[in-house]
């Protein structure tokens, strides 16, 4: 386990200038890199269509259902090259993506839908078990919901679900996808707070992608910023936080105070930060 807000600096994941196409023809990331450090949450920040989902896509090899490839660079786990990897391969080497919106079985209970998450793993059933207790402790909610269907609880067990699940399959880093989308404000609270817990007492390391700027940069320790595919930013998180910069692009607050979309996102200053 770490200590509470301890991030150790071995690097986990690298990501180094890679390209990815769609349908042969989009260009979609335009040489993008990254680093994740073990027992760290890092963020990829941005707007809708920043690119966000499809670096996570490129790291858990979940492109090829899209029509979506890696066309350069090369992405690294441990050191050793990953890309091409089948999914599966990958979740053995303790790297799972929680997908934005969800995913859930919808006609699975809850409890089927964590048990799913230990497919892969081929352990006893005392040790399964043991581990659904585990995230019943960090999602008490779920225990209470266990013999609903997912398909009738709320987005927010839903989500708490997906995480769930990605527990049970024992990873050692979570790529996790807009995990606040389509909640309200005090669950997505509560879904940080969970997160941030499972990284300082478990020592989980996360790689999340949020349009949720201010709540992201509150809970990460370390953020990437993404514009049209490219990194455009990026720094400790209580940096990002107070830089001018991110304060009115991402945060709507200006030194003049909080100003409009409008307002702040001119032209002159997009074409200064892709420049």
């Amino acid at each position: 386990m770490l200590d509470a807000g301890k991030v150790t600096q071995d690097t986990l994941l690298e990501v180094n200038n890679i390209e990815v196409i769609y349908n042969h023809v989009i260009l979609v990331l335009k040489g993008v890199s990254l680093s994740v450090p073990k027992g760290g949450i890092t963020a990829l920040l941005g707007g809708n269509g920043a690119g966000k989902t499809t670096t996570l896509k490129a790291v858990s090899n979940l492109l090829h259902s899209e029509r979506g490839e890696v066309t350069k660079g090369n992405i690294r786990y441990r050191g050793d090259r990953v890309q091409g990897l089948d999914p599966s391969t990958l979740v053995k080497m303790g790297v799972v993506q929680v997908m934005e919106g969800r995913h859930c079985f919808e006609h699975l209970t809850i409890e089927e839908n964590l048990l799913t998450g230990a497919y892969t793993r081929g352990s006893s059933r005392a040790e399964i078990t043991q581990d659904l207790e585990k995230v019943y402790e960090y999602f008490p909610r779920l225990k209470e919901r266990r013999k609903s269907q997912a398909g009738y609880t709320s987005g927010g067990e839903q989500q708490m679900c997906a995480i769930g699940r990605a527990l049970m399959s024992r990873p050692e880093t979570i790529l996790l996808d807009e995990p606040s989308m389509g909640l309200a404000p005090q669950l997505v609270e509560q879904i940080f707070g969970i997160v941030k817990s499972l990284n300082e007492e478990e020592g989980y390391t996360f790689l999340l992608a949020e349009q949720n700027t201010n709540v992201a940069l509150r809970f990460a320790h370390y953020g990437y910023i993404l514009e049209s595919g490219r990194v455009v930013m990026d720094g400790p998180a209580d940096d990002l936080r107070e830089n001018p910069d991110v304060k009115e692009f991402y945060l709507g607050v200006s030194e003049e105070g909080r100003r409009s979309f409008r307002e702040v996102r001119s032209y002159r200053r997009r074409k200064r930060w892709l420049s």
